[in-house]
C-alpha cells in the first residue's frame, strides 16, 4: 500500500550525499534509481548528487556539469597529488580535501603538527588562472591545522620567524611566526568572489576551537592540541598586528576554525561564509530540480545529530519542506528518532541495516543492498 501524500504522475529526485567509505554519492543516486526502477519502472528520476563543501564536493559539482579540471599541487606533507576542481560559466568550486585532505595522507599516517594546506592556495592559484570570477571553496576533510597559513603562502603571502626566515609548514610552525605580510597577495584575489562553504561554524581557537574539537581526529594527542591552540592564537595575534582588528575578529568568527583554520585564512582573503549545503545547492541547480520534483530522496552514510547540524540531507530536506516537497532519506545507520527527523523534515528513513542487520555487510554490499531498500521505497511511495 502507498504512503498518502504522493499521488498522480511521479517523478522523484535523488539527492544524497555519498555514504562515505562505501559509496560515492553518484553511485548512491545510481543504486536508488535501479531500486525504484524494480519497484515502479516506469518512474521518472533526476539525479543530483550532493555534497556539503567536504570531500566528495568537486565530483557533486561535475555530475551536475561543471568541467573536471585537474592540477598537480602540493599534499598535505609536500609530496605532489593530482588535484581537481570543477569549473562552470566563470564559478570554480574547489575543495581543499582534494589536496590537503586526509585521504591525501598515506595509510595510518597522520601529520597533525605539519600537514600543511600550501596545496589548498595553489588550487585557487588555478581557478584564478581557469578565469574564476566566483569560487566556491569547500573545506572539510582537511589533515591540517595550519590556520590556512600554508594556503596563504601559496597566494603570495610572506610568514617569517625572527631571523627573517620562513616558518617551517604546519601549525607547529607558527609558534615561532614573527612578522606577517599579506601585500604580496595574488592582487587578482581582489576581484573574485570567493565563498567559504563548511558544515562547521567553530572558531579558531579555544575550547570550540579547530585543534580542541578537530585535531584528536587528525591523530593530534592532548599535547599536541595545546601546542596547535597556543600556535594558532599567536599566529591570530601576529596577522592582527599585520592587518589590524579585523584579523582578531575573523578569528572568532563563525566557519574560522573549519578545517583546521583554513576557514580563518579565507576569511583574511575577504571570504564569506555560508553553509556548505546551502551554497551547493545554489550551485548545483538544485531550485529548478526541486520545483520538478514530486518526492525527494536524500542520505547519507550515518544519519545522526550531526546530520541536524549543517550535513547535506538536513540542507536538502529543509528546502524540500520549504517547497512542500515530501522527502524520505536513505542511509547506511539510523541513529535519530522519528520525531527528530519529523523536525528536519524527514518523513521516513530507510537504513540499510533493515534490509541487513550485519553492519560489515553494510558497509561490503552497500550498493545491492542500497537498491533493496530503494526498492521498497518505490513500493511504499510511487504505487
Amino acid at each position: 500500500m502507498a504512503d498518502a501524500g504522493v499521488i498522480g504522475a511521479h517523478r522523484v529526485l535523488i539527492a544524497a550525499d555519498k555514504f562515505k567509505g562505501s559509496l560515492t554519492a553518484v553511485q548512491v543516486a545510481e543504486r536508488v534509481t535501479a531500486g525504484l526502477r524494480r519497484a515502479a519502472p516506469g518512474v521518472a528520476v533526476e539525479a543530483l548528487p550532493v555534497a556539503d563543501g567536504g570531500d566528495g564536493t568537486v565530483d557533486a559539482a561535475v555530475a551536475a556539469g561543471f568541467e573536471r579540471r585537474e592540477v598537480r599541487v602540493a599534499g598535505p606533507l609536500g609530496h605532489e597529488v593530482t588535484a581537481a576542481f570543477a569549473l562552470r560559466d566563470g564559478t570554480a568550486v574547489v575543495e581543499m580535501a582534494e589536496a590537503s585532505g586526509l585521504q591525501r595522507l598515506p595509510a595510518g599516517v597522520f601529520a597533525p603538527l605539519t600537514a600543511s594546506t600550501y596545496g589548498s592556495g595553489e588550487l585557487l592559484l588555478a581557478a584564478l588562472d581557469a578565469g574564476a570570477r566566483t569560487i566556491v571553496f569547500g573545506v572539510g576533510g582537511s589533515a591540517t591545522t595550519d590556520g590556512g597559513a600554508g594556503m596563504l603562502s601559496a597566494l603570495g603571502a610572506r610568514f617569517r620567524d625572527a631571523e627573517g626566515e620562513p616558518v617551517t609548514p604546519g601549525g607547529e610552525g607558527l609558534a615561532a611566526l614573527a612578522t606577517a605580510d599579506l601585500s604580496g597577495l595574488d592582487p587578482r584575489l581582489a576581484s573574485v568572489e570567493l565563498v567559504l562553504a563548511s558544515d562547521v561554524d567553530n572558531p579558531l581557537t579555544g575550547p570550540k576551537g579547530a585543534p580542541a574539537v578537530y585535531g584528536p581526529q587528525k591523530g593530534a594527542s592532548p599535547d599536541d592540541v595545546a601546542e596547535l591552540d597556543a600556535a594558532l592564537a599567536h599566529y591570530a595575534k601576529v596577522l592582527e598586528e599585520t592587518v589590524g582588528p579585523a584579523a582578531a575578529e575573523h578569528a572568532v568568527s563563525p566557519g574560522a576554525g573549519a578545517a583546521g583554520g583554513i576557514g580563518f585564512g579565507a576569511l583574511l582573503l575577504g571570504a564569506r561564509f555560508r553553509p556548505g549545503i546551502e551554497v551547493m545547492l545554489d550551485v548545483l541547480g538544485f531550485a529548478p530540480a526541486l520545483e520538478r520534483a514530486t518526492l525527494v530522496i536524500t542520505g547519507e552514510g550515518s544519519l545522526d545529530e550531526q546530520t541536524l547540524h549543517g550535513k547535506a540531507p538536513a540542507g536538502v530536506a529543509a528546502a524540500a519542506r520549504a517547497a512542500g516537497k515530501e522527502v524520505v532519506a536513505v542511509c547506511g545507520r539510523l541513529a535519530l528518532p522519528p520525531v527528530e527527523l519529523g523536525r528536519a523534515g524527514i518523513r521516513r528513513a530507510y537504513p540499510l541495516t533493515d534490509a541487513e542487520p550485519d553492519l560489515a555487510k553494510c558497509v561490503a554490499d552497500a550498493g545491492p543492498i542500497l537498491e533493496r531498500v530503494a526498492e521498497a521505497i518505490g513500493r511504499d511511495f510511487l504505487h
